[in-house]
């Protein structure tokens, strides 16, 4: 067995949040697929420590030690929540990556900000980073640590991870410290996407911004010293899903849930965090037109749109609430009942269960983002169908897209082929549905969050 280097992972949050109950605060594990990923790998590990926010503004904790990985919060104020976080990390580069469906903004002072939280970030490495610990970042909060990292300790392992979607050349040239974010990520050695197209994207970049550079295959090369950026896709806890399906808890709670919507013949199914690159509103709205055109009936059909709260402090949030809300109203008021609504909108989280219960409900998934890096939901919902049973409507934009080939493919600007989509997946046939699902079960049994984690850290660590 080969020697395991020290593993320290570097996040936005680290993995633990902190409740209140009759017994006091105490610290708990937090849902979400990089937790459930990487918790197999590190507590294998006989040194391995996280690097992340609590998620509270002003002092933080000491270190402390939960379920046998060392965690080491950041300390954040709400000046630095405001500027890095709200400001130029979902302010500005969120919805540039995301093909600049809202406009970004861009301001000195939150890039200011953003440099000085990368900076406390990668000090906290290297506060506790042996010279020849494995590091692995991730995602957009951190892209310039890598490069803060490389230059303190030249001897370090160093892997990224973007979660999101990184976006064609020309998009990414509007940012002003476009060359500051590719160096910064160049300090890795590993550099991970969700799809190939995104790895080309930013291979392509480089050598706009970096002078010198070369590119060949996968590998980008400046100074002398490579950086492998290619395609890893996230995958999800297949085991732990599957096995929730097939429960009998769920099946009473599933009966359960369609016994209250009165036993419609279809139930149509999204669950998203509210955000206006999620493609809500349009789901909703080609929905509506079905209905309007008795291609679909409110009287054996209904929709069930969840859009859990995110990012609430941050600009636009309150207007995608408010459109969705008005379109849920609009539909809800043409055919719905006082018993019965045409939609059922709920703005707010669910627990573990209770979704599996609606996955398991679900005969048509709506997965419709304009952009997305991967959406794991499109893969819980495959991986809790053990029956082959559903239908899974698939945005062309969503990384997940790549891998789940049988799913019914919609571009989801265009409203008429969203509604033809809906409704395929609506009328198909028992015998299609069993072969598409069939198919992408076998792909998302095949590429699960350990695996995804492993793989990764292989490639990083066999340099």
């Amino acid at each position: 067995m080969p020697d395991l280097h020290q593993l320290i992972v570097v996040a936005n949050r680290l993995p633990v949040r902190n409740v209140s109950d009759r017994d006091g605060q105490r610290w708990v594990s937090s849902p979400g697929g990089l937790v459930s990923a990487l918790a197999p790998v590190m507590t294998s590990r006989p040194n391995a420590s996280w690097v992340g926010w609590s998620g509270a503004a002003g002092r933080a904790p000491d270190p402390f030690v939960h379920d046998d990985i060392s965690l080491y919060p950041v300390e954040l104020s709400r000046a630095d929540v405001q500027l890095h976080y709200e400001g130029f990390s979902n302010g500005t580069l969120w919805p540039l990556y995301h093909d600049a469906i809202a406009e970004p903004e861009y301001h000195r002072t939150w890039w200011d900000a953003y440099v000085k939280v990368n900076r406390r970030f990668a000090d906290a490495v290297l506060e506790i980073a042996e010279p020849d610990a494995t590091v692995w970042v991730h995602d957009y909060q951190l892209q310039l640590v890598p490069g803060m990292l490389r230059e303190a300790l030249p001897d370090l392992r160093i892997g990224f991870f973007l979660h999101t979607p990184w976006p064609a050349r020309e998009l990414f040239l509007r940012l002003p410290w476009r060359e500051q974010i590719v160096r910064g990520l160049l300090g890795s050695s590993l550099i991970g996407f969700q799809t190939e197209v995104m790895a080309h994207n930013f291979r392509h970049v480089v050598p706009r911004l970096v002078d010198g550079s070369e590119i060949t295959d996968d590998i980008v090369t400046v100074a002398g010293r490579p950086t492998v950026c290619k395609r890893h896709p996230i995958g999800i806890d297949v085991e732990r899903f599957s096995a929730a399906a097939t429960e009998p808890a769920t099946s009473t709670a599933v009966e359960a849930l369609r016994g209250k919507l009165h036993q419609p013949r279809t139930v149509l199914l999204g669950v998203d965090r509210l955000d206006y690159t999620k493609g809500i509103a349009q789901r909703l709205r080609a929905y509506g037109e079905l209905l309007d055109e008795d291609r679909l009936s409110a009287e054996d059909t209904v929709l069930i749109q969840i859009a859990e709260p995110s990012r609430t402090n941050v600009n636009g949030y309150a207007d995608i609430r408010s459109e969705v809300e008005q379109v849920v109203g609009e539909i809800n008021g043409n055919y719905g009942t006082m018993i019965r609504p045409a939609v059922h909108y709920l703005h707010r989280s669910h627990d573990f269960d209770e979704l599996i219960a609606l996955y398991r409900l679900a005969d048509v998934m709506l997965v419709t983002p304009f952009r997305d890096g991967m959406n794991l939901v499109a893969k819980e919902y495959v991986a809790t169908r053990f029956d082959d049973t559903g239908v899974l409507v698939l945005s062309e934009f969503a990384g997940a897209v790549h891998e789940l080939e049988q799913s019914v493919q919609v571009n989801p600007y265009d409203t008429d082929g969203l509604k033809e989509a809906i409704e395929h997946a609506v009328l198909m046939r028992p015998d299609e549905q069993s072969a598409r699902m069939s198919a992408m079960r076998q792909t998302v049994a095949a590429s699960t969050a350990h695996t995804w984690a492993s793989s990764f850290l292989a490639e990083l660590e066999a340099e």
